[in-house]
């Protein structure tokens, strides 16, 4: 177990599992949040790289109903980090606990497994769903403590639910990452039915509230401009109706903003999808921290 100061507070840290991949170590841990009000559990790969020196992170942030280990198992990401001698640090999607509130209805799309990556202001939200904070902020501080991590070279990339996180994040924190990337991002949660009923529930009913967390929106009013790469499969079921690529072509394009959108013919929602290019993604971010 590893101790750190956080804060005013002894921090702690356990370590749940440590693998070795392509030379370097896949591990998970698990740690009380102060921002979230509960035990959150992250993973990490460090590349051999991190044995002689503070290397560069990337940061994935998963979709709806996923946990920190999907991408970790599914996306064959560790090959590419290797190589590139870059860091992955994937957070969980949601606060976790018996305490934490999930959907009475029961449904995945919010609750459990859906922070939206937002800082929630709406009872009884507001106590744990506080997640833009926490990526943001805890999480960074917590890794630049325990691992040789160089925090001036930073990035971020996502899918679907952490898609929309990564580039809402990134847009509203330019001078903190280099780049920014996303599969099959939710651009417009104002404007499908996802975000709608989470930001309701998370954010209230005034829509002027939800805009600070719609990419489009940010991309539409930004005067600072970072490195984009989106990839979104023409063969995905959500794209229509949730996901919505055509509203971010249109605003980057209205807003002279340079992005790189991609469709890839064919491709679903799926981490087939994902294992597909991440080699692709990561290369793209590794070309921006290079110093």
């Amino acid at each position: 177990m590893s101790i750190q100061t956080f804060g005013h507070e002894a921090f702690f840290m356990q370590l749940n599992s440590d693998i070795k991949s392509f030379g370097g170590r896949q591990r998970q841990y698990t740690h009380p949040s102060q921002t979230l009000s509960c035990e959150m559990t992250f993973s990490i790969y460090l590349p051999l790289q991190a044995e002689f020196g503070p290397v560069p992170v990337l940061y994935w942030l998963s979709g709806l109903t996923c946990t920190d280990q999907n991408f970790v198992t599914k996306a064959g990401a560790q090959v590419y980090a290797a190589e590139h001698g870059i860091a992955i640090v994937c957070p969980d999607t949601s606060p976790r606990g018996d305490s934490v509130p999930d959907d009475s209805d029961g449904g995945w799309d919010f609750g459990l497994g859906a922070g939206f990556y937002l800082n929630a202001t709406q009872p009884p939200w507001s106590t744990n769903y506080q997640m833009y904070d926490y990526v943001i902020e805890e999480l960074p501080t917590l890794i630049e403590q325990n691992f040789p991590i160089d925090s001036q070279r930073q990035a971020i990339s996502g899918h679907s639910m952490g898609g929309h996180g990564a580039l809402t994040i990134a847009l509203k924190n330019t001078a903190r990452f280099r780049s920014v990337s996303a599969f099959s991002p939710i651009v417009a949660p104002t404007q499908c039915p996802w975000g709608e009923k989470a930001f309701t529930h998370y954010l209230g009913g005034d829509r002027n509230d939800w805009l600070q967390y719609d990419a489009c929106s940010l991309v539409a009013i930004a005067t600072d401009q970072l490195p984009v790469l989106v990839d979104q499969g023409t063969g995905d079921d959500f794209l229509e109706t949730q996901l919505k690529t055509e509203l971010l072509v249109e605003t980057a394009q209205a807003a002279k903003y340079p992005m790189q959108i991609r469709m890839q013919e064919g491709y679903d929602h799926s981490y087939f999808f994902i294992a597909s290019f991440i080699g692709e993604h990561i290369a793209f971010h590794a070309e921006h921290l290079t110093d």
